[in-house]
């Protein structure tokens, strides 16, 4: 390889790793959510600035496979989760 090809790679993967170094930095809660829809039951966690934004987001990646359709998604992100745990 060029040493060209290697320098530009060695950016690329320093520019990614500072993203994800940043992104993950923010992260102060996370939560793991259940939640029950229409008979079925699915399970996620997410991270987030305060618990209350990491438990939305883990509610939310739980409903994913779930739901079809906007209406499901939204009835289903206002369902009462079936289990919360959350830690900081």
């Amino acid at each position: 390889m060029k040493r060209s090809t290697l320098y530009t790679i060695a950016v690329i993967l320093a520019l990614a790793a500072l993203f994800v170094f940043l992104a993950t930095r923010q992260a102060r809660a996370e939560c793991q959510v259940c939640v029950a829809f229409h008979g079925r039951t699915n399970c996620a966690t997410a991270r987030g600035a305060t618990t209350q934004a990491a438990q939305q987001g883990a509610q939310t990646t739980a409903c994913g496979p779930l739901v079809q359709g906007m209406d499901e998604t939204i009835a289903c992100g206002n369902t009462e989760p079936a289990a919360v745990r959350c830690k900081t």
